[in-house]
């Protein structure tokens, strides 16, 4: 039986949890093994068959998460899934994930990035296989999300690298947003993956997706 004394710790540290609350903002990219923004039977033939891996990645502006400032920080996640991530027609899960967390994170913070990770991934990032830390950046053409051109790097076990969706990247004319995007966002937009990769290890697999139109960059702001 726990002692009074522990009890009281633990609401007391519940308690303060809940009073400081967590704001978050910043911006966001992922990218995944089919594409996003296609036309229906172009997304039903890859469905089953890819899009089963993807790489997720934030970049917290500013914010404070379980109490602890996460400023300039970044987080990451790969996924590796069961089925095709979105496909209404058969589930993803189980799906394990290797977690990258900045290198220059403190204790608390690095704690408080795999919170907050999981709390805008839900259960994407349930089954954490393996924990990396590393350097990571993300960074956008311009500094401008709007110019859907992003880099983004996590040492050498990850990367995404995009570019504006063009008129001829249209195969069929009816290209629509097909699959939304994998985490919690705010303002989204479908981009063209030139580059998309994992080389890490857990997953039991890496792979290297180029040329897709399989990436979303938005921004995104938790408060609760």
């Amino acid at each position: 039986m726990k002692s009074i004394a522990t009890l009281t710790l633990g609401s007391l540290l519940a308690a303060g949890s809940a009073l400081a609350g967590n704001s978050v903002r910043g911006e966001y990219v992922e990218a995944r093994t089919a594409d996003v923004y296609v036309g229906a039977c172009f997304a039903n033939s890859e469905a089953g068959l890819v899009g089963e891996l993807a790489v997720m990645g934030w970049k917290i502006s500013k914010g404070t998460f379980n109490g602890v400032n996460l400023d300039g920080l970044y987080v990451a996640g790969a996924v590796k899934a069961s089925a095709t991530l979105g496909d209404v027609h058969a589930s993803a899960y189980p799906v394990k994930s290797v977690l990258i967390i900045d290198e220059r994170a403190n204790v608390e913070q690095r704690l408080a990035l795999r919170a907050f990770a999981q709390k805008m991934a839900g259960d994407l990032l349930n089954d954490i296989v393996k924990i990396e830390y590393a350097p990571i950046s993300l960074t956008f053409a311009n500094n401008n999300l709007h110019s859907a051109t992003a880099t983004f790097k996590a040492g050498n076990l990850a990367e995404i690298q995009t570019r504006p969706i063009q008129s001829n990247d249209k195969v069929c004319a009816h290209e629509e947003i097909w699959y939304s995007p994998l985490t919690k966002v705010g303002h989204a937009m479908p981009a063209f993956a030139m580059s998309h990769g994992f080389k890490g290890k857990g997953l039991g697999t890496s792979w290297s997706s180029p040329d897709k139109r399989s990436a979303f960059v938005a921004d995104f702001q938790l408060n609760d």
